[in-house]
C-alpha cells in the first residue's frame, strides 16, 4: 500500500474529527445562547409581572389608599383612609377545597368562579383570573380599584383579593341565588319570580345604576349591564356585579369614545356598538333592554329567531303602540301582576331604548317614574335597531351568554362637555 495514500487518509480523518469537534462546539455555544436568551426573556417577563403585582399589592395592602370624605360636627370636611384587605392564598385554597370542580359556580370572561367558606363560616365567591382569559391584569386592577370605592346595597360587595404565586383572585360576598338570568330564562325557575318580586328587582337595579351615575364619589359607566351580571341575595335583592369593563368619568365629562367596543350582544346601545361612543345614556339603554326582558321573560338576544325577525324592543313597541302592551308579559305573571305597573314599566323601558341618547331619561328620572303613581310619561319614539353584530371580534365570552363581544380593556379617549 502506498505511504502517500496512508497520509492522505490520516489527514482526511483528522479533518473530519476537527469538523465534528467544531460543529459540536458551535452547537453547544448556539444552544447555550438560546438558553440564555430564553432565560433572560423569562426573567424580564417575570420582573414586569412582579412589578405589576407589586403595584397591585400596594393597592390592596393600603399603601395606595383611597379616601372617603365626611363632615365633623363643625361642618368641615375631612378625609380618612381605608385599607383594602388582602386574603392569603392558603386561606382561599382551604375555603374552596383547592378550587375543586364541585365548588365551581360558573365561568365567565374573567375565568371560573368558586364557592367557598372562610374559617369563620362566612360564605364567599372567588373569581379566579384565567391565564387564557380575554381579561388581564389591568382589568383586574380596574375592578379592584372601582368596586373597593363603592358601597351600595344594590352593588355586590368585594371583600378582598389575593395576589400570590401568579394567582389573581377576587373575593366577593356569596350570592346564594346566583344571577338573574338563571331564574328569568328558565321556565322551571321563573315561577319563583312573581310580579311583586320582579318589580322590586327592577327598582333595585335602577337604584344601583343611579348610584353609579349620580350618587357615588365617582361617576361610573358600567358598560356591561345584563341579566347575568345582576346577582340575587338570599332575599332575591338584586346586586350589580362585574366592574371589569367599567369606566370613570370626571365631573365635567358626559361622553367618551373608545376604539375597542366591549359588552354583550343585545344590550349595547347603537351609538356604542357602531361608533364606540359611551355615556350614562348607554347604560340607560342596557337597563331598558333588561327591564323588557324581566317583564317578558324572554331574551332580546336571539328573540328574532322566534318572532318573525323582530327584536324584543321593536316587538314591545308595536304591542304598546296598539294598546296591547299586556301581551308582552311573561304568562307566568298573568295571575300575580298589577296591570298599571306592568304597562308603566313597559313604557319606561321603551323610553330607555330610544335611538337618540338625548331622548333617553337619566336614571334619576327613571327612579321617579318607577316610584310615582301619577306622573305623566312622554311618548317614546321607535326603539333603536337591534344590534346584531358587535364591532369587536368575539374571542372569550364575558359570561354564560353565548353571543358576546370580547371582554378586553379598551383605550378610551375622554371628551369633555
Amino acid at each position: 500500500m502506498c505511504p502517500y495514500s496512508e497520509k492522505e487518509k490520516q489527514k482526511k480523518s483528522n479533518r473530519i474529527a476537527l469538523g465534528a469537534s467544531l460543529s459540536a462546539t458551535l452547537g453547544l455555544a448556539l444552544f447555550s445562547a438560546c438558553g440564555f436568551f430564553i432565560w433572560r426573556r423569562r426573567n424580564i417577563q417575570e420582573d414586569r409581572e412582579n412589578s405589576q403585582e407589586v403595584q397591585l399589592l400596594d393597592l390592596v395592602e393600603g399603601r395606595i389608599r383611597y379616601e372617603h370624605t365626611s363632615e365633623n360636627p363643625s361642618g368641615e370636611r375631612e378625609a380618612r383612609s381605608q385599607e383594602f384587605p388582602s386574603i392569603q392564598l392558603h386561606i382561599l385554597h382551604a375555603a374552596t377545597n383547592h378550587f375543586c370542580d364541585e365548588n365551581k359556580l360558573g365561568e365567565g370572561g374573567f375565568g371560573p368562579v368558586y364557592k367557598g367558606a372562610l374559617p369563620d363560616g362566612k360564605e364567599i365567591a372567588v373569581k379566579r383570573l384565567s391565564r387564557t382569559s380575554g381579561q388581564g391584569l389591568l382589568e383586574f386592577k380596574n375592578e379592584v380599584m372601582l368596586i373597593a370605592r363603592l358601597q351600595h346595597r344594590n352593588l355586590v360587595r368585594l371583600l378582598g383579593c389575593c395576589l400570590e404565586k401568579n394567582e389573581k383572585l377576587l373575593v366577593y360576598e356569596f350570592m346564594p341565588n346566583r344571577s338573574l338570568d338563571v331564574f328569568l330564562f328558565d321556565s322551571s325557575m321563573a315561577t319563583q319570580l312573581s310580579w311583586l318580586k320582579r318589580f322590586s328587582i327592577i327598582k333595585g337595579i335602577a337604584r344601583g345604576i343611579m348610584y353609579l351615575h349620580e350618587d357615588s364619589r365617582l361617576k361610573i359607566i358600567h358598560r356591561d349591564l345584563k341579566a347575568s351580571n345582576v346577582l340575587l341575595d338570599h332575599e332575591m335583592n338584586p346586586k350589580i356585579s362585574d366592574f371589569g369593563m367599567a369606566r370613570i368619568f370626571d365631573g365635567d365629562q358626559n361622553q367618551a369614545n373608545t376604539n375597542r367596543v366591549v359588552g354583550t350582544y343585545g344590550y349595547m346601545a347603537p351609538e356604542y356598538a357602531m361608533e364606540g361612543l359611551f355615556s350614562i345614556k348607554s347604560d340607560v339603554f342596557s337597563f331598558g333592554v333588561l327591564l323588557l326582558e324581566i317583564i317578558s321573560g324572554k331574551r332580546n338576544n336571539g328573540f328574532h329567531l322566534s318572532e318573525h325577525g323582530e327584536s324584543l324592543l321593536t316587538f314591545a313597541w308595536k304591542l304598546w303602540s296598539k294598546g296591547q302592551g299586556m301581551e308582552l308579559i311573561d304568562q307566568l305573571l298573568v295571575q300575580s301582576c298589577v296591570a298599571a305597573e306592568v304597562l308603566k314599566c313597559i313604557h319606561i323601558g321603551l323610553l330607555c331604548v330610544q335611538e337618540d341618547p338625548a331622548d333617553r331619561p337619566r336614571m334619576t328620572s327613571v327612579i321617579v317614574m318607577l316610584e310615582s303613581e301619577t306622573i305623566t310619561l312622554p311618548r317614546p319614539s321607535v326603539p333603536a335597531f337591534s344590534v346584531g353584530r358587535v364591532v369587536a371580534e368575539p374571542t372569550q365570552p364575558t359570561s354564560n351568554d353565548r353571543i358576546c363581544s370580547v371582554n378586553e380593556v379598551t383605550i378610551s379617549n375622554l371628551s369633555p362637555r
